[in-house]
């Protein structure tokens, strides 16, 4: 892999990213409603005032003005000022987005353990009884609405059996001191298991909401991905030469098959980070997504547009992560 072209793929992601920000623009411009009138509420003001809380807010320049005002501090990392939270909008964003990292990895993992191995049984016995049930289970899980999933966990094992909370991160007693915001990883640096465990805790229900219909998807891309790579005349080549089962299916054939189930979890990691708004809400937890609704309705256009921007930027790493890992796993493709 030559490193000028890592450089040309990255320049690439440059106009991903400015179109981003142009349509997030745009539709938080042209959304009716006044962020001015929304702050100021049923106060009584005088035009006087809402015009200068207007000029301190930005919101008296043109649009164009706005638009290359955002994008030139962006480069530099100020994304401005809150107009809802009356801070610097890049502490909102450091508050709000290590929890939804944790949840997006926590429910890959989950996703990937349950997809890969269900994956390849079903293709090694496909057609049999195990092959249907997977099939069957992962239409099901493909099917449900996470929104509707989320609230029967909460029935089942928070309201009726009492196993799980409800809602939250981590019991505010066992808070820990802040290394990456992300309480899993932070508690186990801090050798504070107690507060993994009740952290596991928390997270299970939102995870596994996210990551059991996310696992569907994957396993029936894993299944068809290895079918098709059995079929491949080295495999039949390689079996002919005695070499084990279990190193023709794990080096030979799953490396080879992965690529696809590589590409579909890198296009669902965006799913993860930007589109499980109804699940944080669902399960109260404090990510990003549900902070960039809360923006929406309130108007906050420099939270919205630099939360955007910033799952975007996030989503065109994890895919261009996801092209390097193309090489390792098959040198044959090439960048």
């Amino acid at each position: 892999m030559r490193f000028g072209v890592v450089l040309e793929r990255l320049a690439q992601l440059i106009p991903v990213l400015f179109g981003v920000c142009l349509v997030v623009f745009l539709m938080v411009t042209l959304t009716p409603g006044d962020p001015v009138e929304i702050m100021l509420g049923n106060e009584r003001s005088t035009p006087e005032q809402a015009e200068e809380l207007r000029r301190q807010m930005g919101l008296h320049l043109p649009p164009h003005e706005r638009f290359f005002a955002f994008i030139g501090n962006a480069v530099t990392g100020d994304f401005g000022r809150s107009f809802f939270h009356r801070r610097p909008v890049i502490e909102v964003i450091a508050e709000r987005l290590p929890a939804t990292l944790e949840l997006t990895i926590v429910a890959m993992t989950i996703a990937l353990g349950l997809a890969i191995p269900l994956g390849i049984l079903a293709a090694l016995k496909r057609g049999s009884w195990l092959d249907r049930v997977a099939t069957m289970v992962s239409l099901a899980g493909v099917s449900m609405p996470g929104f509707w999933f989320g609230i029967m966990l909460i029935m089942l094992f928070a309201v009726h059996l009492g196993w799980m909370p409800v809602s939250g991160r981590v019991d505010y007693a066992l808070e820990v001191p802040r290394l990456t915001g992300m309480i899993l990883f932070d508690s186990l640096a801090h050798g504070r298991f107690d507060t993994f465990r009740d952290a596991l805790h928390h997270i299970l229900m939102p995870a596994l909401t996210l990551g059991l219909a996310m696992s569907a998807l994957l396993m029936r891309v894993t299944r068809a991905s290895m079918i098709e790579v059995l079929q491949q005349d080295y495999i039949l080549f390689a079996e002919a030469k005695g070499i084990g089962r279990a190193r023709l299916i794990l080096r030979h054939g799953l490396r080879n098959a992965l690529i696809p189930t590589v590409t579909v979890a890198a296009l669902e990691t965006g799913y993860l980070l930007g589109g499980n708004t109804i699940v944080e809400t669902v399960f109260g937890w404090p990510g990003l997504a549900r902070v960039i609704v809360e923006g929406i309705f309130s108007r906050d256009y420099p939270l919205v547009q630099a939360g955007v921007l910033v799952i975007a930027l996030i989503y065109v790493g994890v895919n261009f992560v996801a092209d390097l890992l193309y090489t390792l796993i098959n040198p044959r493709v090439k960048l």
